[in-house]
């Protein structure tokens, strides 16, 4: 399948949205500062039901979120810390070579994110 450059810029914006969202929503729930659930997601411009994946996915990750009805606010039930870190940079040759078989259809940039102590890398055309 190939991915258009407009596709890949596409890719590339929610990325970043993703990892904007992740630093945004730990800033309110270290701050106890997210109001209640549906003000949470409206922060954070997703619905409730999106809001509650992303906070499934990191607790599935350890996160200690809880959500307290008296202060209507998420917080950590012990100190917690999330860093999100972006790195761009262009292929060297081997690089390339391993990551489409030789064939150079588009340049590429490889991407890694950290997130939660767990580093993954995602190849976009661009």
């Amino acid at each position: 399948m190939l991915v258009t450059q407009l596709e890949s810029k596409y890719y590339f914006m929610k990325v970043f949205e993703y990892l904007d969202r992740i630093s945004m929503m730990h800033k309110l729930v270290s701050r106890q500062k997210t109001g209640t659930p549906e003000e949470f997601a409206s922060q954070l411009g997703v619905s409730r039901t999106s809001l509650y994946e992303l906070i499934d996915e990191l607790r599935l990750r350890g996160a200690p979120i809880a959500y307290s009805k008296s202060a209507k606010t998420f917080f950590y039930r012990q100190p917690y810390d999330i860093t999100v870190t972006c790195s761009l940079r262009p292929l060297s040759y081997n690089e390339k070579k391993e990551n489409s078989g030789g064939v150079n259809i588009f340049s590429k940039i490889l991407f890694f994110r950290t997130l939660l102590s767990e580093l993954s890398m995602v190849t976009l055309p661009c």
